[in-house]
């Protein structure tokens, strides 16, 4: 008896790795899927962008069409589709490096309720992407504003292009600030801790929001580039999404954020020359 016991024990351990295998699996396989999608989505909605052009404004840069709204279209409207390509390009910039701490996630949940795990890592998902919403909608928000007012003042319109500058300066500047390392540390945390998590809604929701606020803040100046540059400019997209990637999956990490943030604010010095006039 108690060889057969131990025989049933170790079988049943190796049908339980098996299936837990086989979730990772899908989850992996269906974070791909989603990836893929999304990157073909805002691809195809770039190039949309693209095609309709944008109004010229003074100071010698062109004002895109996304603030501006399309003929017709009702303010919600047009805030919905905003925040809809807004969600699908995070999709397709953060998936990279979250799914390895969706998959982390799913290592350090305790043993029970083991079953429901692949649902507990979407929520976390869900609540990652929540964050993002949130920070999408403001952005929306300050962007038709800003517009607004470039189109209303002059000096405004012609300041923009240094303002550009001065922001990608900052945002090269914020890479080598301790701020920043203590939120990229959080985010390479959620990568390799292994304090188990108890396996709950609750748990699983904040998890995702708390991973989102990390990731949100310490993303703060690379995403500031992308919407100097053009929020759906694909090669500013690529650059910021491997940026994002390999500063959180590289082992030197760090060192990767302060190189990228001695690129960046040397860009921003160039962009502030050139609108001055100087370069």
């Amino acid at each position: 008896m108690p060889q057969v016991y131990v025989a049933h024990l170790q079988n049943g351990r190796f049908h339980e790795m098996l299936f837990e295998r086989a979730c990772q699996w899908g989850l992996i396989i269906a974070s791909a899927i989603l990836f893929s999608a999304s990157v073909v989505l805002t691809i195809f909605w770039s190039l949309s962008m693209s095609a309709m052009g944008g109004m010229a404004m003074l100071g010698g840069w062109t004002m895109s069409m996304m603030w501006m709204g399309m003929p017709g279209q009702t303010w919600p409207g047009a805030a919905t589709l905003f925040l809809g390509m807004w969600v699908v390009m995070m999709v397709a910039m953060m998936f990279p490096s979250l799914v390895p701490m969706l998959l982390r996630y799913r290592q350090n949940v305790c043993e029970t309720g083991r079953t429901c795990l692949g649902l507990l890592a979407v929520l976390v998902g869900l609540g990652y992407f929540f964050v993002w919403s949130a920070f999408g909608l403001t952005v929306y928000l300050m962007g038709v504003t800003l517009a607004m007012l470039e189109m209303q003042v002059p000096a405004l319109s012609r300041a923009i292009p240094m303002v550009a500058g001065a922001i990608i300066l900052m945002a090269g500047a914020f890479q080598f600030t301790p701020w920043k390392a203590r939120h990229l540390s959080c985010c390479r945390v959620s990568l390799s801790c292994g304090h188990p998590l108890p396996a709950s809604v609750g748990t699983a929701w904040r998890h995702g929001l708390r991973l989102g606020v990390h990731c949100g803040i310490c993303c703060a100046g690379l995403v500031a580039i992308l919407l100097v540059i053009g929020v759906m400019d694909l090669r500013a997209m690529a650059i910021v999404a491997l940026a994002i990637t390999a500063e959180r999956l590289s082992a030197a990490g760090e060192r990767i954020a302060r190189f990228f943030g001695a690129v960046i604010a040397g860009t921003g010095i160039f962009l502030i020359a050139r609108a001055t006039g100087v370069g």
